[in-house]
């Protein structure tokens, strides 16, 4: 389990898990990222409040017109910034991965920008960030009714991902787990029922990847499926259906099986639960933290100490 001597048997403080996260990242040196096309208020904010607590050296890459346009709408003072001037988006989205493929960069931050777009920057084959993992995004739920740190996978990258790509979602996720301090961390793969269902194909996934698991072809967590998402959190729900698993009712982590159901379940938690959250693209060389309109201040600082965690920690391998 992930923080559980912190979080204890019951609910956690809003706000610990992440606050827990910066504490982990604290005693680290600040991470040089390049932040991509910082030309709003709430991005440039959010690179300059990061290095404000130490956690990111910025090299902000954009117009510079419109960045220092952005840090005056913001009063903020840029000067002790490397700022790279560049013409539009699509050059500052190029120009970060070049720095990052070059070791110029340790991670890439997420500005004013469309999330397709700096993305096709990082897997286009001249980017030089591509691994031979898949990318994948994962959500850092800090849930208040749930006694440790929800992570959630694919909401927001791979739309519909097939086996070889989830049996990577899962080992990015378990990486993560394991830079955030989970020696073990527990994996529920999720579906709308417990039992293989032929007619199913996130069922037949989840058994497949269970299995992947046992032949060393995902390492370093525990995993089930499938199971519904009631008793992959809920032990009283596992036991209600019979259910006996050293997961179910306690996951760390949660596979979801598409976009749109993760996506779903993450807004969910965030707007029913008031769950926080941090997130991060993990599987290119470096870390990518993409950050939406709505992300409040803590959100983005989270993301950053996740970015220093995983440039700490060295991925799992495993038998392709």
């Amino acid at each position: 389990m992930i923080a559980e001597k912190d979080a204890g048997k019951g609910a956690s403080n809003p706000g610990s898990q992440l606050q827990r996260l910066m504490r982990m990242a604290e005693d680290q040196p600040p991470l040089l990222t390049a932040v991509v096309h910082p030309v709003d208020v709430l991005s440039l904010t959010g690179a300059v409040e990061a290095a404000k607590r130490g956690l990111i050296a910025p090299i902000l890459i954009g117009p510079r017109a419109r960045v220092e346009a952005a840090a005056r709408d913001a009063g903020r003072d840029i000067s002790a910034f490397e700022l790279v001037d560049v013409e539009h988006s699509h050059q500052a989205a190029a120009t970060a991965c070049a720095m990052a493929a070059k070791g110029q960069a340790a991670a890439i931050m997420k500005g004013a920008l469309h999330t397709d777009e700096l993305l096709e920057a990082v897997v286009a084959p001249t980017s030089g960030l591509r691994t031979d993992r898949r990318m994948s995004h994962v959500f850092v739920l800090d849930v208040p009714s749930y006694p440790r740190p929800l992570l959630i996978s694919d909401a927001a990258l791979n739309i519909s991902p097939d086996l070889a790509t989830k049996r990577d979602i899962v080992q990015n996720a378990i990486d993560l787990a394991h830079a955030m301090g989970a020696p073990l961390p527990k994996v529920a793969i999720l579906s709308a029922v417990e039992t293989v269902n032929p007619k199913m194909i996130s069922t037949l996934d989840a058994a497949a990847l269970c299995k992947m698991a046992d032949r060393g072809q995902i390492v370093g967590g525990l995993l089930d499926g499938p199971l519904a998402f009631d008793n992959a959190v809920s032990p009283e729900a596992a036991r209600a259906k019979g259910i006996v698993s050293p997961v179910a009712g306690e996951a760390d982590i949660l596979i979801v099986p598409d976009i749109e159901s993760g996506n779903m379940l993450a807004k969910q938690l965030f707007y029913f639960s008031s769950a926080q959250s941090a997130g991060i693209v993990l599987g290119a060389r470096v870390p990518i933290m993409l950050t939406s309109r709505s992300e409040p201040e803590a959100s983005r600082l989270a993301s950053c100490a996740l970015a220093i965690l995983v440039t700490q920690h060295k991925p799992a391998k495993y038998v392709r």
